[in-house]
């Protein structure tokens, strides 16, 4: 059983925040337990990481590893979220010359586990040999996991591999369930420069594909309850232990001290009724076009319903496309609408009664924050997984998408404004609303929570079992 010894755990996740979260929220929760972890990232990032409370401090050590210089990257940049998207393959290319500081890592701590995510495909073997044991932690949904398929179709060496770009406008035949999970053509275009090798010389179908080949499990951010289908299906897929580790709702500690840019947004947020707000964010990861932004503002301004917009203008000061609003819109909206440029407390303007509603990307980690609040959702994917994201809980009535040509993914203002209106306040959308409290209840589950990391620490407890014993044997034969 997961009390029977104390492990030491080494997290290692891909440089993006949304990568550094759910690796951070579990973490705490393996914390908790009793168990060490050591969370190994760049100095920049573990600066900015949340601050952890202090009784789980003692157990979460946090592992600076300076980010390597390489041509093409910024100085000062070590995440997504300081580069322009063109120049996050130059980002990779960095993490991968972590490998030798990462081995000496791991050869001075000798971890028992070390859990990775898609982007450091060397670590695994680099774990093996150093008789650690690895496991994949898979930050992207169940269902885009199996949609993407086996770890030799994602290196293309078995023949359902997908041949062209068209593959990806259709569920695969490898999904034995009736689904609309699949791209469409705007999305699997916005992200085709991944699909094959970069400048970092490696494409994220091989990062993929190896990461889940040389582990010894798979860890998903999921559950049983939402993508019970889906999780069984990667078991038949990658012919390995696959372990949902929960859907790792977002935690705070609060220190006291209210952020400045807080008091102000709760001042207004108090001053509107109740469930009509608008609160809009698409993450640290994506960005959309200045003509997206435009329709989103006119579509918000079209609406007459109040909204908070967190927009980010720029990805790192090296990003020369800077977003601009629409002429007079600050001013036509002023009083009704805010716009906020800097960073701020998602998880707090999300569990304000105001706010009734949140137009978001679809990353995982604002799904799962939204249905926390009991916030309905409306998407506009932008980027990687957001589609498949849509589809799935699109699915399930758990969000509405905002209509858009196949092609281009345009969308007009008045797509926005009918969106946003049918989720927040018309009848039409009543079962959007009602369906975030029977979500809840799924996705927000202490108890079972719970239940997800004991399952995970027996099993990572049984594997190190397994091989010490193993080794037993072997060293008898000898």
């Amino acid at each position: 059983m997961a009390g029977d010894k104390k492990l030491h755990i080494v997290m290692f996740p891909w440089l993006a925040f949304g990568h550094f979260i759910p690796f951070l929220e579990l973490a705490k929760l393996i914390a908790e337990k009793g168990h060490l972890v050591s969370f190994v990232s760049t100095p920049r990032n573990i600066d900015r990481l949340p601050k952890l409370p202090p009784n789980l401090s003692p157990l979460i050590k946090l592992v600076k590893l300076p980010l390597p210089k390489v041509h093409n990257l910024p100085h000062d940049a070590e995440a997504t979220i300081d580069v322009p998207y063109n120049i996050v393959q130059f980002l990779k290319k960095a993490y991968d010359e972590l490998r030798q500081p990462m081995t000496r890592f791991l050869e001075s701590s000798k971890p028992d586990w070390i859990l990775y995510d898609f982007a450091p495909y060397w670590i695994a073997s680099i774990a093996s040999k150093l008789e650690i044991k690895s496991a994949f932690f898979s930050i992207f949904m169940a269902s885009s996991m199996g949609f993407m398929g086996s770890a030799s179709t994602l290196l293309g060496t078995n023949d359902n591999s997908r041949k062209t770009l068209q593959d990806y406008l259709v569920p695969p035949p490898w999904v034995p369930f009736p689904t609309t999970v699949a791209f469409r053509y705007f999305e699997i275009m916005r992200i085709a420069d991944g699909l094959s090798d970069d400048n970092s010389g490696v494409s994220d179908l091989y990062r993929s594909g190896t990461s889940i080949q040389n582990c010894d499990v798979v860890l998903v951010k999921s559950c049983f309850e939402f993508e019970a289908e889906w999780i069984q299906l990667l078991g038949h897929l990658y012919k390995k232990p696959v372990v949902p580790v929960g859907l790792l709702p977002s935690t705070t500690y609060d220190d006291g001290k209210e952020n400045e840019t807080w008091w102000w947004m709760k001042e207004w947020l108090d001053k509107q009724s109740k469930g009509t707000v608008v609160y809009v964010a698409f993450g640290s990861e994506a960005k959309p076009s200045q003509e997206e932004v435009r329709e989103i503002a006119l579509g918000l301004e079209k609406s007459e319903l109040p909204f908070l917009w967190a927009l980010r203008v720029q990805r790192g000061p090296t990003d020369l496309e800077i977003l601009q609003l629409p002429e007079g819109f600050e001013d036509r909206t002023r009083g009704r609408g805010v716009v906020c440029t800097d960073w701020v407390p998602q998880l707090k303007i999300l569990s304000h009664e105001s706010v009734g509603g949140f137009l978001s990307h679809s990353g995982c980690s604002s799904v799962v924050e939204a249905i926390q609040n009991e916030k309905p959702l409306v998407f506009l994917a932008l980027l990687a997984d957001q589609g498949l994201n849509s589809r799935v809980l699109e699915e399930k009535k758990i969000g509405y998408s905002i209509p858009r040509d196949e092609q281009d993914g345009s969308f007009t203002s008045e797509s926005v404004a009918n969106a946003l209106r049918t989720v927040v306040v018309e009848e039409r959308g009543r079962i959007y609303r009602e369906k975030m409290k029977e979500m809840k209840g799924i996705f927000v589950n202490k108890e079972r929570q719970e239940e997800y990391v004991r399952s995970l620490l027996s099993c990572l407890i049984d594997h190190k079992k397994s091989l010490r014993v193993a080794n037993l044997e072997l060293a008898n034969e000898r």
